[in-house]
């Protein structure tokens, strides 16, 4: 066979031979009447290692180019030559191919886990079912007359939802808006996804926070957008970075989430929130704000988020339920000028002609009642009462290992391990006694952190939780 690795290519070898051995076939190379060449033999022949070849040929089966049989080797598939006719696409080149990336590997192996496990869950960024307003979201699915349509509804959402919206925020955030300046999305999640999509190009620079939640979107990449950071401390970024990465690098937007920032749980100091809007202004940079948290601050003061500061229309504001309510109800915004709403809803129309109106109704009706404020005020005590929890638990058995600082608000706590670790060894080790979060690295290019979330767990097992976590580093450790 006549072919050598490319061993610069970022192609793993596996898959260069199995194209090679593919495009074979194709030719008449290898006759579909004569067996391929054994594993041992072609591994000989090439000069690599017997469990490339081996990868190679799992690859080619998968695909349905080849049968492998003991006793008879490694042969064509009929299906390709024979009465048929037929070939199976090679669907991994196509995954591969695809400009949409994948999760990283890490958050694919948590999210696996949490779903097909039963473990304590320290990692996922939701409530439990026991926080969601379940009485008050069945009365209104059980007492009151759905009166929406079940056609398409408006391209930005329904209209006496985005009504309520303009009149939640105002009364709630302390944004002054109208409903023509917003637009529903089904959660926050697709509102980034508008944004990047729509308002950026490839090659494009923008400004995140370091650690942060969108450190770990692969969208940025997809979309060819170039990622810089602004480094989080216990008061949020320095907004003096902005102006260093706008003059290197002529960055065309930032994305902040300034309150009970995910994964940190810092605010970002109010003078500081205001110069970020000074230098948005002096550069004619727009910031796109996530405030997923700022309705659960344990001292029940209102946060002033950064668009209700905002006098020029700099901010886009991104903001849902899925943290506050249930994250099942699918209902997130996006607040900005008129032009920008209406290019991104078209784009949203074009990728599902609006958002589903069912959800859109019930949304509505808990929003618009007494019962959304009675909700967050038991919501606020009882994620308080966990957060006082995993602090208590996390001086219990980690006293002296790890540091961290004790958040406000939201359901996130940063967690600096002091020792050296393997973190890879330590989640699997975590995963074997019953208890998954997240590593800090899929969030933020530091070393040695953690993040818990104790909105998904009771008391008694984020108490746990910590005493398997602490067991699991003592094991590593040794």
């Amino acid at each position: 066979m006549d072919w050598t690795p490319d061993r610069k290519s970022k192609t793993p070898i596996y898959k260069q031979l199995a194209v090679s051995i593919e495009n074979g076939i194709a030719d008449g190379t290898f006759p579909a009447d004569k067996p391929l060449p054994s594993e041992r033999g072609l591994a000989k022949e090439l000069g690599i290692n017997r469990s490339t070849v081996i990868a190679a040929y799992d690859e080619l089966e998968s695909n349905g180019l080849i049968n492998r049989s003991r006793g008879s080797g490694t042969t064509i598939s009929k299906d390709i030559w024979g009465i048929t006719k037929k070939r199976i696409p090679s669907w991994n080149r196509y995954i591969e191919a695809g400009s949409f990336l994948p999760n990283l590997p890490v958050t694919q192996r948590i999210h696996k886990e949490m779903a097909e496990h039963k473990l304590i869950n320290l990692a996922s960024g939701e409530l439990s079912q026991d926080l969601f307003p379940m009485k008050a979201l069945s009365d209104i699915t059980s007492n009151r007359s759905f009166i929406g349509s079940l056609g398409y509804d408006h391209p930005q959402g329904n209209a006496i939802l985005r009504e309520t919206l303009s009149n939640h925020v105002k009364q709630f955030r302390g944004i002054e808006t109208d409903p023509a300046s917003i637009l529903v999305t089904s959660g926050a999640q697709q509102a980034l996804h508008l944004v990047i999509q729509c308002l950026l190009k490839p090659g494009d620079a923008v400004a995140i926070e370091d650690p942060s939640y969108h450190y770990n979107l692969p969208v940025f990449k997809s979309a060819g957008v170039k990622t810089y950071f602004l480094k989080v401390d216990k008061d949020g970024i320095d907004p003096e970075e902005i102006t260093a990465l706008y003059k290197k690098h002529r960055i065309k937007m930032i994305f902040l989430s300034p309150i009970f920032q995910n994964p940190t749980g810092t605010l970002l100091d109010f003078d500081k929130r205001k110069r970020v809007l000074e230098l948005s202004s002096e550069y004619g940079i727009p910031i796109v704000e996530d405030d997923p948290y700022s309705l659960t601050s344990y001292s029940g003061e209102q946060m002033k988020t950064l668009k209700s500061l905002d006098r020029n229309g700099n901010v886009l504001y991104i903001s849902s339920l899925t943290k506050i309510v249930a994250s099942g109800l699918r209902i997130g915004w996006i607040i900005g000028p008129r032009a920008v709403i209406e290019r991104l809803s078209d784009a949203k129309q074009q990728v599902d002609f609006g958002h589903a109106s069912y959800s859109q109704w019930v949304a509505n009706d808990f929003l618009d009642s007494r019962d959304f404020t009675a909700h967050i005020k038991t919501l606020v005590k009882k994620l308080e009462s966990r957060r006082d929890q995993i602090v208590v638990s996390l001086q219990s058995f980690l006293k002296g290992e790890v540091d961290f600082t004790i958040p406000n608000g939201g359901i996130h706590i940063w967690c600096k391990i002091k020792k050296e670790l393997n973190e890879t060894q330590l989640l699997e080790e975590s995963i074997k006694r019953g208890v998954i979060f997240v590593p800090g690295s899929t969030m933020g290019s530091g070393k040695g952190f953690v993040r818990f979330t104790y909105s998904r767990e009771n008391e008694e097992n984020i108490h746990k939780g910590i005493k398997r976590f602490a067991d699991a580093l003592n094991e590593i450790s040794k």
